[in-house]
Order: C-alpha cells, then structure tokens, then sequence
C-alpha cells in the first residue's frame, strides 16, 4: 500500500520543509499531526488495524485539512 507522508507529497519543498519544521513552531505540529494521522490510515488500509469507515473518513478529511493548510504554508515563504 502506498504512504502519502508530506516528503513524497511534496518533493519539491523538501528543503523547506525540513527549515520550517526546525523554525516554525505550527508548521512542525502540523506536520507531525499529519505524520501521526497518515501512519494510523496506512495500519487501517494495510488491516493491520480495524475500525469503521466512519472513523477512517474522518481521518482522511483531517489528514486533508492539514496537508492543505501545510501546502498553503509553503507557497506564502
């Protein structure tokens, strides 16, 4: 199963990541939330953990709204 961690994401701003997690308090939250959330979907899609699809759309949507927020972040500096 493919993982969506925010490196592979965005190759492009892989440089700038890595800055702004060292120097950017939100940023680095962020992106460990996303982190954190995008391990818990891949133990869901790979069976290693089972839940509803309730529970699992909820995940996707919040994963989203951070990869969004984060991809905004990127294009303001």
């Amino acid at each position: 199963m493919e993982r969506h961690d925010l490196l592979h994401e965005f190759p492009e701003y892989q440089g700038k990541i890595h800055l702004m997690k060292v120097e950017d308090d939100h940023f680095r939250e962020l992106f460990d939330e996303y982190d954190e959330l995008e391990h818990e979907v891949h133990r869901i899609n790979t069976g290693v953990d089972v839940v509803t699809d309730e529970y699992t759309h909820v995940l996707k949507a919040r994963m989203l709204f951070i990869k969004d927020e984060i991809f905004s972040m990127l294009n303001k500096q």
